[in-house]
């Protein structure tokens, strides 16, 4: 089973680029995020003709995210729990079926907290408590689960070309980098780590300043595998080059493969 997370900014200005991706990288299923549209106004045709289930949880012009499944999706529930008010769409579940085992798939668009110090670095923070409480209760299920997206952390230094131009953001602070390791100790595994381990891996490069031309990149799109799901890991990866395509998101897809 073929998983990939994959935040393409903008599903009407990218749809076409997401589809052309979907058709060469064929994976089973893609956890999307920061797809700005409402529920009622995302474009299902282009994804169910390629054999796509899709479920959303969007919202007007902002965040949203997406499961495109070629496998039946159960369960389907959308909101991060701990704050039933919570305006913003950034997370949504839903279970799958593979040959063997069942897996929960959880995409999340994490907040990107700037400007730090200030309010929307509090939110990013409570955010991340949240999904502390949530990852907590995911590793005590016996289901492999995958927690899947735009996390908007850098977790280490070789996971930027440049990480003294990221000291003072909020996706490199020590208070985001603690908050994401919490998570990690529950007992998760980065997939993408475990078979590369050098520096040198980006996801995300910016718009501005010729950072893809320099490849000023930073890893910030992460698969975390419960141990149930990182035991059936296969291979995994970074689709960098369609970042070089014409009107392209400032992300590329990252995926993992397993074993279900």
């Amino acid at each position: 089973m073929k998983i990939a997370t994959f935040n393409i900014n903008g599903i009407k200005a990218r749809h076409h680029a997401l589809t052309a991706w979907l058709d060469e990288a064929q994976p089973d299923v893609v956890l999307c995020q920061e797809i700005k549209s409402v529920d009622d106004a995302f474009p299902h045709e282009p994804f169910e003709a390629r054999g796509y289930n899709v479920a959303t949880h969007g919202q007007k012009g902002f965040n949203g995210v997406a499961i495109l499944s070629k496998l039946t999706l159960e369960s389907v529930t959308r909101g991060l729990p701990g704050d039933d008010d919570d305006p913003q769409a950034r997370w949504i579940e839903a279970i799958v079926m593979g040959k063997r085992d069942a897996l929960r798939l959880c995409g999340l668009y994490l907040p990107n907290g700037n400007p730090a110090p200030g309010p929307k670095y509090d939110y990013k923070l409570a955010w991340m408590d949240r999904l502390h409480a949530r990852a907590r209760a995911l590793m005590a299920d016996e289901m492999p689960a995958v927690m899947a997206g735009d996390y908007n952390v850098i977790p280490q230094p070789e996971d930027a070309a440049r990480p003294e131009a990221w000291t003072e953001d909020a996706l490199y602070l020590p208070q985001t980098r603690a908050a994401y390791r919490r998570i990690l100790n529950l007992g998760f595994t980065d997939a993408f780590r475990v078979g590369h381990p050098n520096p040198g891996h980006y996801s995300f490069w910016d718009y501005q300043a010729g950072a893809w031309e320099k490849d000023n990149g930073i890893r910030i799109d992460h698969l975390l595998l419960t141990p149930a799901a990182a035991d059936c890991l296969v291979d995994t990866g970074i689709d960098r080059g369609i970042r070089g395509r014409e009107k392209p998101s400032d992300h590329v897809p990252v995926w993992a493969e397993l074993d279900l």
